[in-house]
């Protein structure tokens, strides 16, 4: 394995700045929103988690493609990611359950990467200005052409993106034979979750994103979910009113990251956009329920209004995040559904957060009993 070779290349940011780095392997031009991820490992998971899609990755962690990939570790079936900017990117890896290098994974997507960017300032720079569009490229010698190209991105807030990775067709995970069926409605669903679904006992027919309550019953499900997924809330109106319909039936609903969001203006909570947005694996969440804390994976650039939850006498605030105060779960107070901003199957992360679907698997059961 040689090296790879390196072109020069900028990362320029929609309010003009702009950044060094190398090409690696592959030159040209990809835009996208500019965020950054903390995590120290997980980098697989991450470029192939579809709630990534349309947004530059600047990974905070020194080193990439130190341990190769895994067919096993892959969130979806391709690289959801825009671009990647990294300080160092390692054509070289040790991990016995790797089966592959990380650059020939990202080539046949043919992304571009940036490397030996100086990624301490760059995300110092967008944690104190915020996220940003942003254009990654070797064909800098035309300035003028990059900022109108930039200029035409449009902006994250209001942008739709969950039929750009949504099923195209239904599909089937688990066993048949499985006790409990449950209809999930794909956002971007990843794959971690519907693992955790199948590993206790959940046969799970996924649908697309704009399926509707009576295209989802038609399962026979025993409860229903709504899964994590890219872009704004807002524009998701036939996910909203599917979700406001699940509810209206009196269905177990359990809803993550997007899927939360997508709960909340169910009922009337406004949604916004962060000024960062939370993308890590040590997340500091508050359980009000238990009162204790848990350390959890986090992906969303938007999140629910705290002012407008707290008005609704209807819906109790279950999780908070210790750094920001920002809403991180809730449930209703009679009706079997709940919701959590994070990522409790991790892929990558800890897994303080599993017990969620424990408890979904719970709600559902009860819900059974009575209704026997």
């Amino acid at each position: 394995m040689g090296y790879l070779e390196k072109k020069d290349a900028i990362v320029l940011l929609e309010d003009g700045t702009i950044f060094h780095g190398k090409a690696v392997g592959k030159g040209g031009t990809a835009t996208g929103e500019i965020c950054f991820n903390t995590g120290t490992t997980g980098y697989q998971e991450i470029f192939t988690d579809p709630s990534y899609f349309g947004q530059i990755m600047v990974t905070t962690n020194a080193h990439i493609g130190n341990y190769g990939v895994s067919s096993k570790d892959d969130e979806s079936d391709s690289i959801k990611i825009a671009g990647l900017v990294c300080k160092n990117f390692s054509e070289v890896f040790s991990r016995e359950l790797a089966d592959g290098d990380l650059h020939s994974m990202l080539l046949e997507s043919e992304l571009i990467i940036l490397s030996d960017v100086d990624t301490r300032a760059l995300v110092s720079y967008i944690r104190d200005n915020g996220s940003m569009n942003a254009v990654i490229s070797t064909e800098f010698h035309d300035l003028k052409s990059l900022k109108k190209l930039l200029s035409d991105i449009p902006s994250m807030k209001g942008l739709e993106l969950a039929s750009k990775v949504s099923c195209k067709e239904p599909y089937y995970f688990g066993d048949a034979d499985a006790a409990i069926r449950i209809s999930a409605l794909d956002l971007g669903i990843k794959k971690n979750i519907l693992r955790n679904l199948a590993s206790r006992g959940v046969y799970v027919k996924v649908y697309p994103y704009d399926s509707t309550f009576e295209d989802m019953k038609k399962f026979k499900p025993d409860g229903y979910f709504l899964s994590n997924g890219p872009g704004d809330p807002e524009p998701l109106t036939n996910a909203i009113q599917t979700a406001k319909d699940i509810i209206s039936g009196g269905e177990p609903l359990f809803g993550i990251c997007l899927g939360h969001q997508v709960i909340a203006l169910a009922n009337d909570i406004s949604t916004y956009k962060m000024h960062n947005g939370h993308r890590g694996i040590n997340h500091p969440i508050m359980n009000v329920e238990t009162g204790k804390g848990e350390i959890t994976s986090q992906n969303h650039g938007f999140a629910i209004d705290r002012n407008d939850t707290e008005a609704n006498p209807d819906i109790l605030i279950t999780h908070y995040h210790l750094n920001d105060n920002t809403v991180a779960g809730i449930k209703h107070i009679s009706k079997p559904f709940f919701s959590v901003q994070y990522h409790p199957e991790a892929g990558p992360g800890p897994n303080d957060a599993t017990y969620l679907f424990d408890e979904f698997i719970n709600l559902i059961k009860i819900s059974k009993e009575t209704n026997i």
